[in-house]
């Protein structure tokens, strides 16, 4: 049966800092459109307070969660134990984004490892922490990080990546706003 808590707690701090990977759910408002749910890697979660946490976008070939998260700022973390006593966690709350050409970025990008490079940060005010059995989650055996994405940011200047970015996350599959160029802005 599932059990909501008020905040993030020490039990609950201590579950999420054991998992090597979450999930990111997003939607646009209203009755049309596409939900969006993303598996996450990396050392890219942090708890920023009882009710309060961030992640690190590191870039990928959908812009869904950034346009999700502009439009409306609803946003799902959710958190599955692979391994141990069974249990599945999710942070509900409204998020706000910051990506690496608008100021804030860098003073954020500090939270994290310093990873090749980076598109968006997320910071969420959670209002629901709910955790569930976690039964019907199988077990799997970690076996480490891909690092495909890392040396694909690596390899590139950071004006080819950065272009690359306002090119191929320019709009949602939906059509909503993605990455905007600064100078496209204006």
């Amino acid at each position: 049966m599932a059990k909501t808590h008020p905040h993030i707690d020490d039990r609950i701090r201590a579950f999420i800092e054991k998992q090597k990977m979450f999930f990111v759910a997003t939607a646009p408002s209203g009755d049309g459109g596409h939900v969006n749910l993303s598996p996450k890697g990396y050392d890219s979660f942090r708890i920023l307070g009882p009710n309060e946490v961030a992640y690190l976008d590191l870039g990928g070939s959908g812009i869904e969660t950034l346009a999700h998260v502009r439009q409306n700022g609803r946003i799902t973390f959710m958190f599955c134990a692979f391994e141990g006593a069974a249990n599945i966690l999710r942070l509900y709350g409204k998020a706000e984004a910051v990506s690496f050409d608008e100021p804030g970025f860098s003073d954020k990008l500090a939270l994290f490892p310093d990873f090749p490079k980076a598109r968006t940060i997320f910071t969420a005010k959670i209002d629901r922490i709910q955790d569930s059995c976690g039964w019907g989650v199988p077990f799997y055996d970690y076996a480490g990080e891909r690092d495909q994405l890392i040396r694909a940011n690596a390899h590139r200047s950071d004006e080819e990546w950065s272009e690359r970015r306002y090119v191929s996350n320019a709009a949602s599959i939906d059509g909503l706003p993605g990455l905007v160029k600064p100078d496209a802005a204006e």
